[in-house]
């Protein structure tokens, strides 16, 4: 019987995984306690208070007698049936024996890019089922295929500041009625309360198409994924867990380290994302053995570059990424042994499961992250093999211009210290009478060179500058 549960499960969170919808947690409900600074839905006794330069559009539920209501100069009160305000009569009121002023909160700063303010859920908008599944931080905003979903019955307001122009949406759901075409969607931007709701530099569009790729699509929140981070652990009291391992992992559009395993898979255009996920599932995360094991999986893209040097844009990898529940020195141990046996399966099923190599990495609490390759030696290989290639086509190109002409290579013989002690100095040019010396007048002696060459000589000169008398003692 339990088995049958589990698989009954298993079934159910395969078939929510064709598509991702993701709902808007926080409104700016009359009814809603935590919209109040006093923690409390306003009462008859109470003086309500909207500050009149704040932009607000308010839902409002039921019927509600006030004392009084101070409200802004831009906004709106959608009104559900049989929803009003009545002035309080005097009559006595058993939730508000003292009355006071009660303050609407600010929702200017919420942020479309904080994670922590959206929530996977099923069409219906029913909370997703649990399970071994989770998302990497980026994935839990809304992704570019993504369904948005704002619940029926709700006002919001939401700041879509973002560092791309315009944010790409499937479809987005509001007041019950879904706008899932580009023509919808500007005719709800156009009416009265979208820019009461929506209000940022990012402009949301809906494209009304899911990914039509069958190995996935990135989720384009790369760009904002410092904003991303900065909500999440902006807050006071937010902060990334400490890891319990020396050298936590950190995958991509994640903000914090892991212990665990993250596995990077190259493929081939045969690989489906889904059924590669729903294999793993079935096959592997539904044993025993990996009960506290969730995961994680998506199309990303990883920069590449040749010879870790020339920079050759981004490549699209399929990024895993595994952790446990386990803590201290077995933190990640689970996780590891599952990676390990991904990589097993890929080398054997690889190539008909679309994959043509995968590389892993591995953080524990008892040793240092590490990586193991599918194919490390290959790769190391292709990269000499290629870096050979360019350095022979570049030495080839240079012959080719020398001999074409089209280069000139200047001599490069290099020139020892000695050498350029002992150079000659260039010979004067010829001439029969020399140059006269006005200063030196006297005529060499008349002088055999065959004497001097075979015997020592000494010659003298005289210096009209100089008297030798002056030298004697």
């Amino acid at each position: 019987m339990k088995c049958l549960l589990s698989l009954l499960g298993i079934l159910q969170l395969l078939a929510a995984t064709a598509a991702v919808y993701k709902q808007w947690i926080p409104n700016t409900n009359f009814e809603t306690a935590s919209n109040w600074d006093k923690g409390r839905v306003p009462c008859a006794r109470d003086v309500v208070h909207f500050e009149k330069d704040k932009v607000v559009s308010v839902f409002v539920g039921s019927p509600h007698a006030l004392t009084d209501m101070y409200l802004p100069l831009n906004g709106e009160f959608l009104l559900a049936t049989g929803a009003a305000f009545t002035a309080f009569d005097g009559s006595w009121d058993p939730g508000c024996d003292s009355g006071g002023t009660v303050r609407f909160a600010d929702a200017e700063h919420r942020s479309w890019f904080d994670p922590t303010l959206w929530r996977d859920v099923l069409p219906s908008g029913e909370l997703r089922p649990g399970g071994p599944i989770f998302s990497v931080h980026e994935e839990r905003v809304p992704c570019r295929h993504d369904d948005v979903i704002f619940q029926p019955e709700t006002s919001f307001r939401v700041n879509t500041d973002s560092s791309q122009p315009v944010i790409h949406l499937r479809s987005i759901s509001v007041m019950g009625q879904e706008l899932n075409t580009p023509s919808s969607w500007a005719g709800y931007l156009g009416g009265p309360s979208a820019p009461l709701q929506f209000h940022g530099n990012g402009t949301l569009q809906v494209t009304g198409t899911g990914c039509p790729d069958k190995s996935g699509c990135a989720c384009g929140n790369t760009l904002d994924g410092p904003r991303i981070c900065a909500a999440l652990l902006g807050a006071p009291g937010r902060q990334c867990p400490e890891p319990a391992c020396q050298s936590p992992l950190q995958p991509l559009g994640h903000c914090c380290g892991v212990c665990g395993a993250t596995i990077n898979l190259e493929f081939t255009p045969d690989f489906d994302l889904q059924k590669y996920q729903d294999k793993l599932i079935q096959e592997l995360l539904s044993q025993p053995k990996y009960a506290g094991v969730q995961m994680a999986m998506s199309k990303v893209h990883r920069a590449q570059t040749f010879l870790d040097i020339v920079s050759r844009g981004a490549a699209p990898l399929i990024q895993i990424v595994l952790i446990d529940d386990r803590a201290g020195a077995q933190a990640g141990t689970a996780a590891e042994q599952l990676a390990a046996d991904i990589m097993q399966d890929v080398a054997q099923h690889g190539e008909a499961l679309g994959i043509s190599s995968g590389k892993m990495e591995v953080a524990t609490g008892s040793t240092a992250s590490g990586q193991v390759g599918s194919h490390p030696a290959s790769r190391i290989t292709a990269g000499t093999v290629m870096g050979l290639l360019f350095s022979l086509l570049f030495l080839g190109g240079i012959l080719f211009l020398y001999r074409k002409g089209k280069l000139r290579l200047p001599a490069l013989r290099p020139q020892h210290p000695w050498e350029r002690m002992e150079d000659p100095a260039p010979p004067a040019p010829a001439s029969d009478k020399g140059f006269d010396n006005p200063v030196f007048s006297v005529e060499p002696p008349d002088v055999d060179l065959g004497e001097v060459a075979s015997k020592d000589l000494q010659v003298f000169y005289l210096n009209p500058l100089y008297n030798a008398s002056e030298t004697e003692t």
